[in-house]
């Protein structure tokens, strides 16, 4: 991945290559490429310091100059399309490899839930309160085929035996490979894919042959009413360490991610959630809960420095799936097996250059052919090849990656305002969007 410059208000970030909706097939982007935010200093100093010998005397400190207005385009703030990276286990040559490895198996090894009779006990609603409830319901996920083995997380989605994680931590077990899902408790059952969603990075497995064991899936909450500031608490198993709870705030919301493995399989989007809890590879497909220990996302991507050249770490930007998308992408996937889509039927370049502001609609589609499906969408509401959509309900679209999952976070049917420049005027209009069955 190329690092570049971010934009979003003040934030700094970096974006790369994405994939188009349409109802024929995804497409690679060419490289989308930021503009670096303008430097600005805030003084926070007051000059003049020293206690004045008559109380009186000396008039208060002025006070700091206050930082300048935020810039506002077309009416809100430009977000900008963090590029970020799966925190998959070391799954399909991904980041992430096992700390566990030859004679250091003890560091994988799995953390009892028991609680030691000496310890008090803690408040339900306090941390290792929402913690002790939450483990027996979070499993570690061991993926494998051949040679190649990584570790995820997931957790019990219902009492059939289902259990939500990432797609990147399944997929090397998706085509016939070993899939195992291992309890706090130690107990380990095989599994098997019940359906995968790359575009989301959703996937939901199937716990085998439970027999009279008791599942407690975990109670999902609402991620629309979350705000900045909440807190936190993220389970899993970074680097092989199984049980491992950490905690922070939700940092920012609706964050535009395009997410990939760094070694050039498919890429996922999603409108995230941003924490600054502590998540590292191993940690994908674990719950992300609230204060109230319900699930409001699944973690997924983290931003790192490691730019491609070893693996990554937490700088404490991680991203997670916001849970209500991800269920409802679960229940198409428990009822028919493949993920449904959202589409705009056309195909969109990369967009978002220091020239160009939006998405825009390319010349021509994928192998030369249409840019705007025929009697799709986008052809209804009388876009056109070259138009660029600057809006897309009440979000500002800055690129093509942002504009998909933007449309990800609708359902099919859905009919939404579009904003969007033909020739340097401004115009709206209403689309319908389709919808796309599967991931080819």
């Amino acid at each position: 991945m190329t690092r570049m410059g971010l934009r979003s208000a003040v934030t700094a970030t970096w974006c790369h290559a994405g994939l188009c909706p349409s109802d024929r097939s995804w497409e690679r982007l060419p490289a989308y490429f930021c503009r670096a935010p303008e430097e600005s200093v805030v003084s926070t100093e007051n000059e003049g310091a020293g206690k004045p010998e008559e109380p009186a005397a000396v008039p208060p400190p002025a006070a700091p100059p206050l930082p300048p207005p935020p810039k506002k385009r077309r009416g809100g703030l430009l977000v900008g399309v963090v590029a970020a990276t799966l925190i998959a286990g070391g799954i399909g040559g991904g980041v992430g490899y096992l700390v566990a490895d030859g004679d250091d198996s003890d560091a994988s090894s799995t953390i009892s839930s028991d609680t030691d009779p000496d310890t008090a006990a803690r408040p339900p609603e306090s941390v290792a309160g929402i913690a002790e409830a939450a483990l027996p319901s979070v499993v570690t996920i061991e993926a494998g085929s051949g040679a190649e083995a990584g570790t995820g997380t997931g957790f019990v989605y219902d009492e059939e035996g289902h259990i939500m994680t990432n797609n990147h931590v399944v997929a090397a077990a998706a085509g016939g490979g070993t899939l195992t899902a291992t309890f706090s408790d130690g107990e380990s059952y095989e599994a098997e894919v019940v359906g995968r969603a790359e575009g989301y990075d959703v996937a939901v497995i199937r716990l085998v042959d439970v027999g009279d064991r008791s599942l407690e899936p975990l109670p999902l909450g609402n991620s629309d009413e979350t705000v900045v500031g909440d807190a936190t608490i993220a389970i899993g198993a970074p680097f092989g360490l199984s049980g491992t709870v950490t905690t922070g705030i939700i940092s920012a919301k609706d964050r535009p991610v395009a997410s990939s493995d760094g070694q050039g399989g498919s890429s996922s989007y999603m409108n995230a959630l941003q924490t600054d809890a502590s998540i590292n590879p191993g940690n994908s497909g674990g719950p992300l809960l609230n204060a109230d220990g319900a699930v409001i996302g699944v973690n997924s991507a983290i931003q790192s420095t490691s730019n491609g050249m070893g693996e990554a770490g937490s700088i404490g930007l991680g991203f997670a799936i916001p849970i209500n998308q991800a269920q409802r992408v679960a229940e198409d996937l428990i009822e028919t097996g493949q993920p449904i889509y959202p589409i705009i039927g056309a195909s969109v370049e990369s967009g978002g250059t220091t020239t160009t502001e939006g998405a825009r609609i390319a010349e021509s589609g994928p192998d030369g052919g249409d840019a705007v499906t025929p009697g799709g969408p986008a052809d209804e509401a009388g876009l056109r090849p070259g138009d660029t959509i600057t809006r897309f309900g009440d979000r500002l679209i800055d690129s093509g990656p942002t504009l998909i999952s933007q449309i990800w976070t609708y359902e099919p049917g859905d009919r939404v305002e579009i904003t969007y420049v033909r020739d340097g005027e401004e115009h709206t209009t209403t689309i319908t969007l389709g919808e796309r069955a599967g991931d080819q």
